[in-house]
């Protein structure tokens, strides 16, 4: 009876330390990573946020892939042929693959994408990505050429786009508005559920065609303080934090169990100076040149690169960052107060002028910081500018206005040019035909010249003449100051030391496809 109830219990404590066992091997598999921002939404086609594209490119993937070192490599698609004249491009696709819910990916489910993303009647605001392709053909079921009228140099680079994903065309069809929070597509992760403004969770895809993935649940938690995300990291509560404020890099690097990672970034941060004036409104200071450039006079960004931002940011000296295709130094904005208040006299502001400067908070690296530092230096030559500041959703969409509505004169952003290419860290930007919400531009900007010049650095295959396009763009683009030219991000990542694989991409982009545990 004693050897009974004592073998009993030895296999109760048996049974409690295997569940324990169990359970702790099952939290091992779980890789949280914490950021400071949510997602908006979820369908690939219509994201034009960061933190949404690092969430959805776990789960949707693109025919062609932009490695971290820069290089083009095949993805849902094997490999590609461009024709002699340049006008058609033929894709030949992997074969084998499905989506998550179980429907082929085919030359049919590529045709379906692209038509969903080119058709204006569907608005999606990176359709200037593919809006060159006149026909999608179906050659066969693992073939599909795209047909322009003109040449159209970036095309490869723009389908490493995130925004140009290939998603279940059943899925779409089945959910309708509900599926940006519904997404399928094919890759290492699927979803499974998102709590807004707390988490997203990913679970491991067990039939990937690929290299499967080596945790079974990715979740990214919202955590907009900074002191808070870096305790997660510390404690173990994240596996990864991003943006690390400069003024922690220390406190972290004394810390044995976690690895700051320093990565060079595509990303461009700037304030966007609303050039519209409305016909009916009272005049609008930033309509003027002679306004826009004081503004980049009278802020001193290489200060705000050192005092603000530890030195880990780059004064930009273009529009876009070193390491995209186009990249030329072009020209800084010296710090002169005195020129910057004699440009505003001349414009017919001797006294300066009161304003608003949205900024998000905790979106950028130090941003309500940085936008703190602008409206300080700004007060310096008489423009007394509010901040205004909203949760990132919000403030994506009250920015997105059309020009006649949208309420914001100065807003602080930011921009990846996560294709490597100029045109994407240009066209959408500059052109005139991408004012929001129909493009990206929310300076509303507009230059015949400027607009002819991009319009040529897109159509022109030629390397060498697109350099120079992209030179003389710029150059006007800088000139006309429709921002205030801020700097070039740093990444600044913690990393517990107990994983490894993960991978923070110049893009922005934080990818646990191959991360695990040690």
């Amino acid at each position: 009876m004693y050897s009974l109830r004592r073998a009993g219990l030895l296999a109760a404590l048996l049974a409690a330390a295997v569940a324990l066992f169990a359970g702790s091997a099952l939290a091992q598999r779980q890789l949280v990573i914490v950021s400071g921002t949510d997602a908006v939404l979820l369908d690939a086609h219509y994201i034009t946020d960061s933190p949404s594209a690092t969430v959805v490119e776990h789960i949707v993937e693109t025919l062609l892939e932009l490695t971290p070192d820069g290089d083009i490599v095949p993805k849902l698609a094997e490999s590609y042929e461009v024709s002699p004249d340049g006008r058609v491009w033929t894709l030949y696709l992997r074969r084998g693959i499905a989506f998550h819910d179980g429907t082929p990916f085919n030359a049919e489910a590529v045709k379906y994408n692209i038509e969903r993303i080119i058709n204006p009647a569907n608005a999606v605001t990176f359709s200037f990505l593919l809006n060159a392709v006149k026909e999608v053909r179906v050659v066969d079921e693992y073939t599909v050429q795209l047909i322009t009228e003109e040449p159209f140099a970036p095309m490869i680079a723009h389908l490493t786009h995130s925004a140009t994903g290939i998603q279940s065309p059943a899925a779409i069809e089945r959910y309708g508005e509900d599926y940006s929070r519904n997404p399928v597509g094919t890759g290492p992760f699927m979803f499974k559920e998102w709590i807004p403004g707390e988490r997203i969770t990913l679970v491991r895809n067990p039939n990937y065609w690929g290299e499967p993935a080596q945790v079974d649940e990715v979740v990214f938690r919202v955590v907009p303080e900074d002191s808070a995300r870096m305790l997660m990291v510390q404690t173990g509560e994240a596996h990864v934090a991003v943006r690390v404020p400069p003024e922690m890099v220390s406190v972290l690097e004394r810390d044995p169990n976690i690895t700051v990672v320093r990565t060079p970034s595509v990303r461009v941060i700037y304030v966007a100076l609303n050039n519209y004036q409305r016909p009916d409104g009272p005049p609008n200071p930033f309509a003027d040149v002679r306004v826009r450039q004081a503004v980049n006079y009278a802020v001193d960004n290489k200060a705000i690169n050192e005092f603000i931002l530890g030195g880990v940011g780059r004064p930009l000296d273009a529009p876009i960052a070193p390491g995209v295709f186009g990249y030329q130094p072009i020209f800084q904005y010296e710090y002169n107060p005195q020129k910057a208040r004699q440009l505003l006299a001349e414009a017919g502001y001797p006294n300066g002028f009161r304003t608003q400067l949205y900024s998000p908070s905790g979106r950028y690296l130090k941003d309500i910081e940085v936008a703190e530092a602008v409206q300080a230096q700004l007060a310096e030559v008489g423009i007394i500018a509010d901040i205004v500041t909203m949760e990132w959703g919000t403030y994506l969409q009250v920015t997105n206005q059309p020009p006649e509505q949208n309420p914001a004169p100065m807003m602080l952003l930011g921009w990846g040019t996560v294709t490597g290419d100029a045109d994407y860290g240009l066209y959408p930007l500059f052109h005139s035909s991408q004012w929001v919400p129909a493009g990206s531009s929310r300076s509303f900007y507009s230059n015949p010249a400027v607009d002819a010049l991009l319009e040529l650095g897109r159509m022109n295959p030629n390397p060498e003449v697109r350099l120079a396009t992209y030179r003389e763009a710029m150059n006007l683009i800088m000139q006309d100051a429709p921002w205030l030219f801020l700097h070039a991000e740093v990444q600044l990542t913690a990393i517990r030391n107990e994983v490894e694989g993960v991978v923070i991409h110049p893009t922005e982009r934080v990818m646990a496809h191959h991360a695990r545990f040690k």
